[in-house]
């Protein structure tokens, strides 16, 4: 340091001379490193002037460059996937995400109610098997679902028709001769697998599915299932001192399928694959139709969901304790998009040492509700899976969704055309509205009343009239919106919109007027 009487240090400044420049270790790639190379070369052999890509030395120069961008790509690539906020394949999120204890979830099969019917009535009882198949009428790539349990249409029956659960998988037996070896590994044939679809008998008995063996003992009949990136599975059984190894043959039965492409729309149910007998022997004719639509069809988890959910989980490993945990634990479910726990604490006018939790299900379909198997599943995840307090009530219930109707006189531009504009904005809209993203993250434009409250440092949560109106404003075609105070309304005000703790915003019907001519788009 220098003081006032203090000199300059010329010792100092050569020391300083000495240090090497700094280095751009970011700048790695063939062409930098070629550069880099050639100057490395020209000051230890200034003669070097041979450059051509033809010449030998240059091969070599080249090759080394060639070398050091492959290297440099594999450590950016392992100090990437090293991390789970960074990792970008599948694989990597997978084991990442285990090491928190958490596992990704695979796709859920959709269900649909059918109607079978016969053309009369049958003069002996007709039973349709488990497994049969009825799917849409596309030649290419038809939508198939399975019966899940027999059912029969009665002698005499009028009308002669039955209903009965269809689901959107297919059932698979594989074979295992395990001979008694420990730890067995059974790598499942077919896939994409169905969570929770394995079950294995053997001679010893049916053996239960666990996430992990560390509570297991040497006598339990147990298995873990692991899926890998292509969501194809493998059964683990028991090493003898943590679990028991099976022994014979091993029966697997399991199920493949699910997926967002379930979700048909009513009356798409129409072709039933194979031929069918009363039990006399008598052929029959059978036909199939699903008076409404089928639901619950979720696509595997995305990364990015993944990336979310696990840190999260963190905050609730084993019980559910506070507010959040209800949220966290039930929005572990694939098939919920969004949860809001409200108590007393929250809400007056709910009981005390109670609660209740609203669940919005993870779809495309705007307004949807939840369905009463995704609400026991649940209350069954929030009470069982992970248990809450045993005084605690809790119920689970459908959301209460606000209806914002969107109002706008809008002016186009010359080359626009209403029609498609109309529905380019109507897009718009439905994005701005929709409960998650394309990659499965949820859209955080949206929420329940609490939390836009929140956000917005307030008791309600709102739609602002201003984000409304910048999504129909940016909308190609648009040239301006009208600057009357009613040329935007957002359910019948030209204001922001108020949301109560518990309602959910929905988009409702669209009306769009042309300034110009005062024509309806």
């Amino acid at each position: 340091m220098y003081g006032p009487q203090a000199q300059p240090c010329e010792r100092c400044d050569d020391v300083v001379a000495l240090l090497p420049s700094s280095e751009d270790y970011t700048d790695r790639d063939f062409d930098a490193l070629r550069a880099r190379l050639q100057s490395l070369v020209l000051s230890v052999f200034p003669e070097w002037s041979d450059f051509d890509v033809a010449s030998f030395g240059n091969l070599l120069l080249e090759m080394f460059a060639f070398v050091g961008d492959v290297l440099g790509y594999y450590q950016d690539a392992l100090a990437r996937e090293s991390r789970l906020v960074t990792a970008t394949q599948r694989r990597h999120v997978i084991s990442l995400a285990k090491m928190l204890g958490y596992r990704l979830s695979g796709a859920q099969a959709a269900t649909a109610t059918v109607r079978f019917s016969l053309a009369r009535p049958p003069a002996a009882a007709v039973t349709l098997p488990p497994g049969m198949v009825v799917r849409t009428p596309q030649i290419t790539e038809p939508v198939r679902f399975q019966l899940l349990a027999p059912t029969v249409i009665p002698a005499g029956a009028t009308p002669p028709e039955v209903v009965a659960v269809v689901e959107h998988s297919k059932t698979h037996v594989q074979l295992v001769d395990a001979r008694g070896a420990p730890a067995l590994e059974v790598p499942l044939d077919f896939g994409p697998y169905l969570d929770g679809s394995a079950s294995a008998t053997t001679a010893q008995g049916e053996f239960s599915e666990v996430e992990s063996f560390l509570s297991s003992r040497p006598s339990d009949r147990h298995f873990q299932v692991m899926v890998d990136p292509t969501d194809r599975a493998t059964l683990r059984f028991g090493d003898g001192s943590a679990g028991v190894p099976p022994t014979g043959t091993v029966r697997v039965t399991y199920k493949i399928g699910g997926g967002a492409q379930g979700n048909v729309h009513a009356g798409q149910l129409t072709v039933v694959e194979g031929a069918f007998v009363d039990a006399h022997g008598n052929p029959v004719q059978v036909s199939a139709v699903n008076p409404e639509p089928a639901s619950g069809g979720v696509n595997r988890q995305s990364i990015a969901s993944a990336k979310l959910l696990a840190p999260e989980s963190l905050r609730a490993p084993s019980r559910t304790v506070t507010r959040e945990d209800f949220e966290i634990n039930a929005q572990r479910l694939p098939g919920v998009a969004r949860a809001l726990m409200l108590t007393a604490n929250e809400d007056p006018s709910i009981a005390e040492n109670s609660g209740i939790l609203f669940v919005v299900p993870r779809t495309d379909v705007s307004a949807a509700m939840p369905t009463p198997a995704l609400r026991n599943q649940v209350l069954r995840q929030v009470t069982e899976v992970y248990p809450c307090t045993l005084t605690f009530q809790v119920s689970v219930q459908s959301p209460v969704y606000r209806r914002v109707d969107v109002a706008a006189r809008v002016f186009l531009q010359p080359s626009a055309t209403p029609g498609a504009v109309r529905d380019l904005v109507r897009a718009a809209l439905a994005a701005y509205f929709r409960v998650s993203e394309a990659d499965g993250t949820p859209n955080p434009a949206i929420h329940f009343g609490y939390y836009l409250g929140q956000r917005a440092g307030g008791g309600h949560g709102e739609i602002a009239w201003s984000d409304v109106f910048n999504v129909i404003r940016d909308t190609p075609g648009i040239r301006k919106i009208g600057d009357a105070r009613t040329d935007l309304l957002l359910g019948g005000m030209p204001s922001d919109l108020r949301l109560a703790l518990r309602e959910f915003p929905a988009l409702g019907a669209v009306v769009l007027r042309d300034g110009t001519t005062g024509a309806v788009l």
